[in-house]
């Protein structure tokens, strides 16, 4: 889930210190990590046309909730978890910077 920094020379070619990226650690509420690892295991599986991303393709979604051993409703609530997360990434996707 998480990428593996800059080397401190790597830093200095690019003319920046390791204080240009100083932020402290963001840990995902317990409640959000199933959805926040499905998410990222989602993260190849995006649907895409000529205008760019659309949404996540539901096939993989689905066929990967299905081996996780579910129960109906947690079913349906990691859907739904999913689903904001998506929303979420399409805005910032098209947002006017």
């Amino acid at each position: 889930m998480y990428r593996k920094g800059p080397t401190p020379d790597e830093l200095e070619a690019a003319g920046l210190t390791e204080a240009d990226f100083a932020s402290e650690a963001v840990e995902p509420w317990p409640d959000n990590l199933v959805p926040l690892l499905l998410f990222q295991y989602l993260r190849t599986q995006w649907r895409t046309g000529a205008g760019g991303p659309s949404g996540l393709d539901y096939t993989v979604m689905h066929r990967k909730m299905d081996r996780m051993g579910l129960t109906p409703d947690d079913y349906d609530q990691l859907e739904h978890d999913i689903q904001i997360m998506e929303v979420a990434a399409i805005n910032c996707i098209y947002a006017k910077t």
